[in-house]
């Protein structure tokens, strides 16, 4: 006869199978791996398109600053439609001339070399959106498979815990335990259930994050676990990292553009050229004449001034950049060097110790030498130390890409 305490497990169980069989009645999913991911992020990924764009703006600028001041044409009539002898065209003065502003004091060469250093900087930040595009496709890559790793183990323990139910519920019938132990028993598997449902929906999160990097709202791939590459070498270079470039080509950009400003604040002159005729006697003469700017008020020293605190600030960053990009190298080394010994120890001690204790405990309780509770608390002694497995895993992934993108260059 069916054992009343092992039926509601079964039931859930059963429940649970059902669920977990939904997903082969889709499409089978294409399977991913973290090279591909990171081809589809940089192809198709915002944060790369609005960096390029910026670049692509800046080398705009960049041309339009080598353009000299276009040449003007004038056209003057005077002595028209007055009185007397000035009524209508016969005494008329036309003029035509042209005008050309000559930049003076190096305008356009440091306009110029201002918008150059514009376009080595945004060079740059799109290298730095790429870097931390990547370091973020390798994290969440790693969480999503974390997340698989933990809805596996999470089955894993289901399926323990229901036998382990089937186990107590027969030893009750034959009166070697309490009916208590069989409830607790089917509580612990209902539990246990219940987390592989929570498993596979953050795992489904997890896969929305990842493929949200390359704008597909698709969450359905497979994902294949990388092999375990070298790990950087230690003589890594903060000083050359891609933030302390960019703090060095913005001081680079604002020292170019106090030239820039200076420049702008000498005036310019401007020449002209032209024809003038004498309506009355049918008579022409040339004119020539040039204008410039008397700068007694305005010599642009308001826009130079704000072009030199600019340069201080930028120093300023360039060297609290290069303090971060040391602290940022040392701190992604040690905390890599941690994750690694960490799982080294897991993989060799912990996890091996943690399962044979729940083999000792399964097999004493079958035995009648040990409580359910001694096998309920082996069992979750091996859980847990599976998940601090998995979870060394992951830090060690973290901090292998955080180690990666701090000594990019």
């Amino acid at each position: 006869m069916p054992s009343p305490y092992a039926r509601p497990a079964a039931v859930f169980g059963a429940v649970l199978a059902l669920v977990s069989l939904g997903a082969p009645l889709r499409a089978a999913a294409a399977p991913v791996t973290l090279a591909a991911a990171l081809e589809r992020a940089q192809a198709q990924s915002p944060l790369i398109t609005s960096a390029q764009a910026a670049l692509a703006a800046a080398q705009g600028r960049a041309r339009q600053a080598g353009f000299s001041p276009n040449p003007e044409a004038s056209l003057e009539s005077e002595n028209i439609a007055g009185s007397g002898p000035y009524e209508g065209f016969s005494n008329a003065e036309t003029t035509f001339s042209i005008g050309q502003r000559l930049e003076l004091g190096g305008k356009r060469r440091t306009r110029a070399a201002a918008a150059q250093a514009e376009v080595e900087a945004a060079i740059v930040r799109v290298a730095i959106a790429r870097a931390d595009l990547i370091q973020e496709v390798k994290t969440q890559y790693a969480q999503a498979l974390e997340a698989d790793a933990r809805v596996a183990l999470a089955k894993e323990a289901a399926e323990r815990a229901n036998d382990l139910a089937g186990v107590a519920a027969t030893l009750v019938e034959a009166g070697r335990e309490p009916p208590l132990r069989a409830l607790r028993a089917r509580t612990a598997s209902d539990e246990a259930d219940a987390a592989v449902l929570a498993a596979q929906a953050q795992a489904a999160a997890a896969r929305r994050a990842l493929t949200s990097l390359w704008a597909d709202p698709d969450p359905e791939i497979d994902l294949v676990e990388p092999p375990a590459g070298p790990t950087l070498s230690a003589a890594i270079d903060p000083t050359a990292s891609l933030d302390v470039r960019l703090a060095q080509a913005e001081r680079e950009a604002a020292q170019a553009a106090i030239d820039r400003e200076r420049a702008a604040g000498k005036p310019d002159l401007t020449i002209q050229a032209g024809v003038r005729r004498f309506e009355q006697t049918g008579d022409q003469a040339l004119i020539v004449g040039f204008t410039a700017p008397i700068p007694i008020r305005d010599r642009n020293q308001g826009n130079v001034a704000a072009a030199r605190a600019d340069a201080t600030a930028a120093e300023a960053r360039e060297r609290l950049v290069l303090a971060r990009s040391v602290r940022a190298v040392r701190d992604a080394q040690a905390s890599l060097r941690a994750a690694e010994a960490r799982l080294e120890v897991l993989q060799s001690r912990t996890v091996p110790q943690a399962q044979q204790a729940v083999d000792l405990a399964r097999q004493g309780f079958q035995a009648g030498k040990f409580s359910l509770l001694d096998v309920l608390d082996a069992q979750a002694a091996l859980s847990a130390s599976r998940n601090d497995l998995i979870a060394a895993r992951l830090e060690r992934a973290k901090a292998l890409a955080a180690l990666e993108r701090a000594a990019a260059q």
